[in-house]
This record gives structure tokens, C-alpha cells and sequence, in this order.
């Protein structure tokens, strides 16, 4: 399965060949929200490999005004796919509609969340002490604003309906993990403004804070693929 694609489809190819994943095993792509940066590779990777796309009808109804997708379901608050339970969590972002993920299987529990302003508290029970969290840490307010960016870009970046900062991820992370969490995943940083070093280092001083540990930080790269992790 597939979190998104939002980059080309000859990309998300050349990377599943390189952990020896056939493309054509990819049976399911469960989308986030409808930003081009998220779903750029969908019509031509659903063309060639027609794989089950899980969104909701709004998201179905905007992409469908560009192109068609043959195979979809729409997405409830639960779903159970085979072995795999799905948890859909709403998030905040300046799309049409967006969501996050925990994914369940075999005793193991992933939390997929990027692309959003805030975590809405209703949902903090079901986010704590899992194996696996892949979080947004988008950007560090200071950065940003030293960067040439319009003024209304960075207030809606640091908006309710934008971007975690480092210090929102790692609050975040510090009141989520819990014995079972054994990796830690920062995704969709900003490359101008925020530094992986940075990111990694407001994390760990949060989670030290807050008596905390896991046994790996990974910081995602938007130019390489991430190490491979066994949880």
C-alpha cells in the first residue's frame, strides 16, 4: 500500500524496485487530501496499475474533475481491509478535506499524520503508545519568518489550517508515545524553512523533557528515500 503519491509515477516505480516491491503488488493507495504535492502521481500510477484508492467523496468529487478513478471506496471513521484495520483521524488543513491514518495489523499500530495546523484532542486517546508515528514537522516558526514569503503565506502556514512546526510535532509526539513506541518518523519538512538537524534536535529535547524514548528519530528527505524500519 501507498500513503499518498505525490510525485511522479516513474519515481514511486524506480523506489519500489529498489526494495525489490513490484509497482504491480501495490494494491491500495490511501490518500491524505487533494493537494497537487500529494497526489500528482495518481492518474498515471491508477492507469497502469489500477490499484483501490481510499478517499472520501469530497476528495473523490475534486479529483474526478480532472481525471477518473476507476477503482475507489470511500473512506468511514473504520475500516477493515483483509487483516489491516484503519482508523481515519479528520485534520485541519486548507484543502477541500483532509485526513490522517492508524493503521493496525498483526498487534503492530502506525499513525500517519502530516498536512495539518493542529491534532484535534477528541482524537488523542486513540493516538497513544503505538509501534510507529509518522508526523509532520514542517517548519520552525523563526525560519519562517526570515524567509521572503509573502506575509498572508507564512500566517497560513502557522494557521490552524497549515503546517505542524517542530515544537507542535514534538509536543505532540511527547504526549502520544508510550511503552510500545519504538520509532519516530519527522516528514514534509520544508526546505526553506526548516533544517533536518533542527528538527531532529527540538524533538529529542522535547521527548527528554517529558522523560521519553524511543529507539529511532528518522527525518525524511524530499530527495531520498528512507531507511527501511522493522517494527
Amino acid at each position: 500500500m501507498l500513503i499518498d503519491i505525490g510525485t511522479t509515477c516513474l519515481y514511486v516505480e524506480k523506489t519500489l524496485k529498489s526494495m525489490d516491491v513490484d509497482p504491480s503488488q501495490i494494491d491500495s493507495i490511501f490518500i491524505t487530501h487533494t493537494h497537487v504535492d500529494h497526489i500528482s502521481g495518481l492518474k498515471v500510477f491508477c492507469k497502469k496499475y489500477n490499484p483501490t484508492v481510499y478517499l472520501t467523496k469530497k476528495m473523490h468529487d475534486e479529483i474526478e474533475q480532472q481525471f477518473k478513478i476507476k477503482n475507489y471506496v470511500y473512506l468511514d471513521e473504520f475500516l477493515e481491509i483483509d487483516d489491516l484495520i484503519v482508523n481515519v483521524i479528520k485534520t485541519s488543513h486548507d484543502s477541500e478535506e483532509s485526513v490522517g491514518y492508524i493503521f493496525e495489523s498483526n498487534g503492530k499500530n502506525v499513525v500517519y499524520i502530516s498536512d495539518t495546523g493542529y491534532i484535534n484532542r477528541r482524537y488523542f486517546s486513540k493516538l497513544q503508545n503505538k509501534d510507529l508515528y509518522i508526523l509532520e514537522s514542517n517548519h520552525d516558526v523563526g525560519m519562517l519568518m526570515q524567509t521572503k514569503r509573502p506575509h498572508h503565506i507564512k500566517i497560513r502556514i502557522i494557521g490552524d489550517e497549515g503546517h505542524l512546526s517542530n515544537k507542535d510535532a514534538s509536543n505532540y509526539l511527547a504526549r502520544f508515545v508510550g511503552p510500545k513506541t519504538k520509532h519516530i518518523i519527522l516528514v514534509h519538512l520544508s526546505e526553506e524553512a526548516n533544517d533536518s538537524v533542527l528538527a531532529r534536535k527540538t524533538l529529542e529535547q522535547v521527548l527528554k523533557m517529558h522523560n521519553c524514548s524511543v529507539n529511532s528519530i528518522i527525518v525524511a528527505s524530499q530527495k531520498e528515500r528512507t531507511e527501511l524500519i522493522e517494527i
